[in-house]
């Protein structure tokens, strides 16, 4: 290139130096702009570290095939030993990093020194990284009459977006990568301009004003890069905050919910007793009247007593407390009683109650009776209540590859499509009108989904709207050894089908 004539240098210095200055403002600025927003905290900074160490040993062999590359292509066209010494400079700090990165994984939340410690490697080792960067990219870009110019300058533009991209966890080591790069970029550029002065009309301004352009467009990224992920710190730590509120909330609910259940349960109790025992007739004959207001109010307290053994059972699911004492059930002797049992339930509410078993092998299941028998009471309850004057409630059970199968069968109004949620959700019913009607507190069918899961079985539904559902359970059947013969439940596959519903138990009003 031929140098610009001798008029134009102290208009072109001029320029120069009044180029250079707010430049080297703008890089101080920005500088202490960086460090400003270095966290005080140790928590806080452990947590960038952390963030910062986790993309050192993620993007690792990146960076080492990138700074292999760089020397590859540089030491094939200048110097191979500058070349091979700048890749092991580089590869010298990666090592360092890692090791760091390591460290940083085993500090305690509470270790404020060794945080500090850390911090300071890292600083100390990116100065080192930048620097060799730095000086290897600027011998690049001045050697051989400029002809490195363009690599160099693109290779300092791709890692200052480098460590935009993903060294913006912590400020100070990406503000002190941009302020080499920064320099590296004005040095290769400026020199050109201080060696031949060129006019302002030269080609060699329009360079230098491009980098200025492109080192503006770099500290805009990497401050955009660096405000997102402080508000997505910030964001995680307030969700965090939030998160052990609601803990704390849920924890005092539960407590609050046990001391009051527990509270009423003692006075229900003997409300209840009193009422049953003057319903019996044994303190003489009371008024129609009065007869029907101890009648309601002995309804009322078992509805309560139901409330409260509800909330209790909740919140021990809800804790992890409710225990189970599995053992070995024989199935059509469980079911039996359990209908026989409710046939008073079937009466009041004038439904017949059909217990439909065939005469297939006994059937087993590894499971706790008495929390099987309170989801099996659960869903007779419910279909008795929802069956019309006089309908049927069919109970039966049946066998397919290895699994039991409860079924509950009611002549209700059915429930429409996609209402699991509101079936087995929490102070919830498919009409609010029927809670008003029916009664019941809305836990009842969550609770016997969780005793199921618990138990490792599944409770589900069928149903057509206007002709009833079919509630059913299922668990896996085991094998028994009885004292006369080993009895597999599997082999009840062939022998039980669906039931021929003979009826062995009926109450009809």
């Amino acid at each position: 290139m031929q140098k610009p004539e001798i008029g134009t240098v102290r208009f072109a210095s001029a320029r120069l130096r009044c180029a250079r200055v707010p430049v080297a403002v703008d890089q101080a600025m920005i500088a202490s702009r960086f460090i400003h927003l270095e966290p005080s905290d140790p928590k806080r900074l452990l947590k960038h570290l952390q963030d910062y160490s986790r993309a050192v040993m993620t993007l690792t062999w990146q960076r080492q095939g990138i700074f292999a590359a760089v020397a590859i292509l540089t030491g094939s066209f200048f110097e191979p030993w500058k070349a091979a010494l700048f890749f092991t400079v580089c590869m010298s700090c990666e090592l360092v990093d890692l090791w760091l990165a390591q460290k940083v994984e085993r500090i305690e939340s509470d270790d404020a020194k060794s945080t500090r410690y850390a911090f300071s490697g890292f600083i100390l080792n990116t100065i080192v990284s930048g620097l060799a960067i730095s000086v290897y990219a600027v011998w690049v870009g001045v050697s051989e009459s400029g002809v490195g110019m363009f690599t160099a300058l693109f290779c300092l533009f791709a890692g200052a977006l480098y460590a935009a991209l993903n060294n913006h966890q912590i400020a100070t080591a990406l503000a002190i990568r941009l302020v080499f790069y920064g320099v590296s970029f004005l040095l290769i550029t400026v020199r050109d301009l201080w060696v031949y002065r060129p006019p302002l009309s030269s080609d060699m301004w329009l360079q230098f004003f491009t980098v200025i352009f492109v080192m503006y467009f770099l500290i805009d990224c990497s401050l955009g890069f660096l405000r997102m992920y402080r508000e997505g710190v910030k964001r995680l730590e307030d969700l965090e905050i939030e998160h052990e509120r609601a803990k704390a909330a849920l924890v005092l609910k539960s407590q609050f919910v046990a001391v009051v259940s527990h509270e009423l349960r003692t006075p229900l109790t003997s409300i209840k007793g009193s009422l049953d025992l003057i319903n019996s007739g044994k303190f003489g004959e009371f008024s129609p009247q009065a007869q029907t207001l101890l009648q309601l109010a002995a309804r009322n307290s078992c509805r309560l007593a139901d409330l409260v053994d509800d909330l209790l059972d909740l919140q021990k699911i809800e804790e992890g407390q409710m225990k189970f004492e599995k053992e070995t059930v024989d199935v059509r002797r469980f079911v039996a009683d359990a209908v026989q049992s409710h046939q008073g339930l079937a009466e009041r509410y004038k439904v017949s109650l059909n217990l439909d078993i065939d005469a297939a092998a006994p059937v087993f299941v590894h499971a706790d009776p008495s929390r099987l028998g309170q989801v099996l009471a659960n869903i007779i309850s419910n279909a008795a209540k929802f069956s019309p004057d006089h309908g049927d409630v069919d109970v039966w059970f049946n066998v397919t590859q290895g699994r039991v199968r409860i079924n509950v069968r009611d002549q209700g109004v059915g429930i429409p499509d996609g209402s699991e949620e509101l079936v087995f959700g929490r102070f919830s019913q498919i009409d609010s009108s029927d809670q008003r009607h029916f009664g019941g507190t809305g836990l009842g069918m969550n609770i016997s989904r969780e005793i199921m899961t618990a138990i490792g079985g599944t409770i589900d539904y069928v149903s057509e709207v206007g002709k009833g559902s079919t509630f059913f359970i299922e668990l896996p059947c085991t094998t028994v050894l009885d004292t006369s013969r080993t009895v597999e439940a599997t082999e009840a596959v062939s022998a039980s089908s669906e039931p021929d519903h003979p009826i062995a138990a009926t109450a009809r009003n």
